[in-house]
């Protein structure tokens, strides 16, 4: 039986877990109780958090004083955290380019700490174009993506000097031409290939097997014919091959076979038209841990063997080793964040379970009730002794669908105005976030060394109904 469904009735999965007598459905498999619920797993809070005097702290500022400061719910960002992790990049493919997903949070501090750590940027839309432009960030380190770039983000992109353009489709093919040479200028572009290669990851963020809508397959050609097609236009550049195979994937088999097969294409390249390119864009899609026993690959081994394919491969046939980019996003931003809540109302429901609602939910954080997520969440405000309470993390929009985490435990003292942080919140909750039922967006809060700075305000009612008339 499915883990996201259940046959309705009185009970409503009434024979899931009794919360502390040890009772389990098949259906229904809890997290093993934690040994201590007070713990913080290094593996998955961000680097710098502890606990000091019981709460929670990050970058050596306590969530306590956060709160009351800047409210809640709060996205709490770990600098340090996240400007070492763009360093572990930088070391790995010290031999290549790392252009970090704006897709996973970008904001305008956000830009600049990749631009003073030394990384390049993808950006997917002409608005995340304008939050890197409007603090400076030099648009030759950037790479515009999209499945349906508008003629208007095309040309926006050809008129900044955007590093490159990842071309989707032929479509695109021939706009860009077309507003190449109306500009005088020859842009740099890479092919997005879809390699065939089934990730394992959730179907939505699976992006590399054939039916579906972004990039130009390989196993019908499409792909060797958009090397054509842009060979044969002068006002183009054709400088490499780019692939992403999807996105949260810790079995590193994938990203291997993406390689080797976009390895081949370049020779295939070479042999049918005598041109060698350059460049490989291998992509991101680097998964972290959400919760304990997760794995995450090791991106030094990830590193070494993609270069150890790549080099392989090409040498093989006469060619040079083309320059390596990947795109890590959540694997830099991910583990940095957290977002603090205010616990509103404890409801056990007996023989079942005891809801913990807070004051955001999947306004905030939509990935639960969008992919099945998971995640790791403590009580925040202070530490505890008491009994482990099996519960669910719920929001308060009008949705039964509306859950921060679906099975956890927390201590069985736990009241309304506690404090809880939910770990690994740093990717796509912020991008993803929406104003379901007119809630406004939380806001973003960059701590580092004992101090803490607004990054992105906190939205208004205000600013929830301008536009309105």
């Amino acid at each position: 039986m499915s883990r996201f469904a259940h046959p309705a009735g009185d009970m409503h999965a009434a024979s899931a877990i009794v919360a502390v007598t040890g009772g389990a459905a098949p259906e229904e498999r809890p997290p093993h109780t934690p040994a201590d619920l007070n713990a913080l797993e290094p593996a998955i809070w961000p680097r710098t958090s502890g606990r000091i005097e019981g709460a929670v702290t990050i970058g050596g500022v306590d969530v306590r004083d956060l709160a009351k400061e800047y409210g809640t719910p709060l996205y709490v960002v770990d600098e340090e955290d996240f400007r070492s992790r763009c360093r572990d990049y930088r070391t790995a493919f010290h031999d290549g380019e790392v252009h970090y997903a704006g897709k996973a949070f970008l904001c305008r501090e956000v830009a600049r700490w990749i631009d003073q750590e030394g990384l390049g940027l993808d950006v997917c839309s002409a608005g995340e174009l304008a939050v890197a432009l409007s603090v400076g960030f030099p648009p030759a380190r950037m790479t515009l993506h999209g499945n349906n770039k508008s003629l208007a983000e095309l040309e926006k992109a050809v008129e900044v000097g955007v590093g490159h353009i990842v071309v989707d489709s032929y479509e695109e093919i021939a706009r860009l031409g077309y507003l190449a040479e109306r500009h005088g200028v020859r842009p740099k572009v890479m092919i997005r290939v879809t390699v065939g290669v089934e990730a394992h990851t959730h179907e939505f963020i699976a992006t590399a097997h054939d039916d579906q809508k972004f990039g130009l397959s390989l196993s019908s050609g499409a792909a060797a014919e958009a090397v054509r097609r842009i060979l044969a236009l002068p006002q183009l550049e054709l400088v490499g091959l780019h692939s992403h195979i999807g996105s949260q994937i810790t079995d590193t088999a994938g990203f291997e076979v993406a390689a080797r097969r976009l390895a081949r294409l370049l020779v295939q390249i070479k042999e049918e038209h005598g041109v060698v390119l350059p460049e490989l864009d291998l992509g991101g899609g680097y998964g972290i841990p959400y919760v304990a026993g997760d794995e995450a690959p090791d991106i030094k081994v990830i590193a070494d063997g993609l270069r150890e394919i790549v080099t392989k491969v090409c040498e093989s046939a006469g060619l040079p080793v083309p320059h390596l980019t990947v795109e890590p996003g959540r694997a830099i931003a991910g583990l940095a964040g957290i977002t603090v809540y205010e616990a509103g109302t404890v409801k056990d429901v007996e023989g079942l379970r005891t809801y913990v609602s807070v004051d955001g939910g999947m306004s905030d954080n939509i990935r639960t009730a969008l992919y099945g997520a998971d995640y790791t969440a403590v009580l925040a405000s202070r530490d505890s002794d008491a009994r482990p309470m099996l519960s669910r993390l719920v929001g308060k929009h009008c949705e039964s669908g509306d859950m921060v985490v679906r099975d956890l435990w927390l201590p069985a003292d736990l009241v309304p105005g506690d404090l809880i942080a939910v770990a690994g919140t740093g990717a796509y909750c912020r991008s993803l976030a929406n104003n379901y039922n007119y809630l406004p967006k939380p806001a973003v809060v960059a701590v580092s060394k004992g101090r803490a700075r607004v990054i992105v305000r906190r939205e208004t009612e205000e600013d929830l109904l301008r536009g309105q008339l």
